[in-house]
């Protein structure tokens, strides 16, 4: 076994000499044989052990004694040792969280402190092969995410240096073995043989069958892991090269967007990892209720022929399909997309949209484009306002026999409906729509007076 274990170590690069090394140790078969092993490589390495043993007050006594068990044998063998407490039953009651899951956070969080406090390199933990036989299956049958088969890795950053499992080619026998074989008696935690956690159903149930057909699974399970891991590693560089080049994100509105042709002629894996990016960089936290089913529609999404379609997504996050490109953005509960601003003459006025208004008085005739209107102030009845469209809003303009709707120039033009809510809208005091911002201007008379008039009103739109 210690061969194996130190021909793993070297294969993966795991340790290097005169490191500060941190040994999750909770008086159980596998972290005893995990701190006995570094024991005696600690001269050879040059290592500086220290023992971190947490207490999550789930046991009362029970838990107490293998505290005072583990430091015992440290103390015998010259071994530093942090022993630690974490009130797992309150944090798991004010986070409404399951108990297993409230003990893993409270013990990282106790594992990160002392990796800082000692500014360590390592910080080893007893996961053994049967451990990654049963996560991967664990994550199997939970969800579809080929990601999550990758399993426990057998190092990862963490901290001040890094998280490594020199075990994950051993198996639970391996360990039960090498503590009888040093007379080793370690503490054992009744709740371990409770088939009420997944976990262990499977160490119980599922694991003794495969193993009768395959006594290796664990060696099998592992390299299957590091080959999805090394896969996965060079899929997801690929996705963030793609992502760079095709999504833009808006890190002030917490949006993302991008052409839709230009996303699906890139292959299907880059694209699935390209939503996880996404949802990464929008969510500060992944909610537990989003699920493959999200990624199902997106998928269905992007490659219906419909236009303006959109999806609600966990925590008011909506994807909307508009006019060949996708929008992620959050809608909040109270947000109110209608305005209505009378405007000061001269004067400046920030709008919802992230547009900037101006509005200035000339006296002579000044050239206009898209993102401006020179309008003679004999035309118009003041004083004039901004707002966003309301049912039944029509204008017309030059050559356009009657009116038409502001929904169908919308649709027209291709605005996206995330848009059109908030776009801005010139009127004046009698109602009369003289410009859909940068798209459609009332110019009828306007023409004709601009020779005559000496007064004007300049209006001009920024940040388009």
């Amino acid at each position: 076994m210690r061969q194996e274990v130190a021909d793993f170590i070297e294969r993966h690069q795991l340790l290097k000499r005169g490191a500060t090394v941190l040994i999750g140790v909770s008086g159980g078969p596998d972290s005893m044989a995990l701190l006995h092993y570094f024991s005696t490589i600690r001269n050879t390495w040059n290592l500086q052990l220290v023992a971190i043993s947490v207490d999550h007050q789930l046991r009362g006594e029970e838990s107490q004694e293998d505290q005072r068990f583990v430091e015992a044998w440290c103390r015998e063998h010259q071994i530093e040792h942090r022993a630690l407490t974490a009130d797992v039953p309150a944090y798991q009651q004010a986070h409404q969280l399951g108990t297993q899951e409230a003990a893993r956070i409270l013990r990282y969080q106790h594992f990160q402190e002392q990796m800082e406090a000692y500014q360590a390199d390592f910080l080893v933990l007893g996961h053994h092969g049967d451990d990654q036989v049963e996560t991967m299956l664990m994550s199997l049958v939970r969800g579809t995410n080929p990601d999550h088969l990758e399993g426990i890795p057998v190092r990862r950053p963490f901290a001040t240096g890094e998280i490594i499992r020199p075990f994950l080619c051993l198996t639970k026998h391996d360990m039960e073995t090498y503590c009888t074989a040093h007379d080793i008696v370690p503490r054992r935690d009744p709740s371990n043989e409770s088939t009420n956690y997944t976990r262990n159903y499977f160490r119980k149930k599922v694991i003794p069958l495969l193993k009768e057909k395959n006594s290796n699974i664990h060696h099998t399970v592992q390299l299957l892991s590091e080959s999805l891991k090394s896969d996965h590693l060079f899929l997801q560089q690929e996705a963030e090269k793609m992502a760079e080049k095709l999504v833009q994100f808006n890190e002030k509105n917490k949006s993302a967007t991008f052409e839709i042709s230009a996303f699906k002629s890139h292959p299907s894996a880059l694209q699935r990892r390209v939503f996880h990016l996404i949802l990464n960089y929008l969510y500060d936290e992944i909610p537990k209720k989003l699920s493959y089913v999200h990624e199902a529609h997106f998928f269905e999404l992007l490659h219906t022929t419909r236009s303006n379609v959109q999806l609600d997504f966990p925590q008011h996050l909506k994807v909307e399909k508009s006019y060949g490109k996708l929008l992620f953005h959050f809608v909040k509960d109270t947000e109110c997309t209608h305005f209505h601003h009378v405007v000061d003459i001269p004067g400046a006025l920030s709008l919802p949209n992230g547009w900037v208004l101006t509005v200035s008085k000339r006296n002579h005739v000044t050239a206009q484009d898209d993102n401006s209107f020179l309008i003679p102030v004999d035309n118009v009845s003041l004083p004039l306002s901004v707002r966003t469209r309301l049912p039944g809003d029509r204008m017309t303009w030059k050559g356009l026999d009657g009116s038409k709707k502001i929904k169908d120039i919308f649709m027209d033009e291709k605005i996206p409906v995330t848009e059109r809510d908030t776009w801005p809208l010139l009127v004046d005091h009698d109602g009369r729509i003289l410009w859909l911002m940068g798209l459609k201007k009332d110019l009828r008379h306007l023409e004709q007076q601009e020779k005559a008039a000496t007064s004007f009103i300049y209006v001009q739109i920024n940040n388009r």
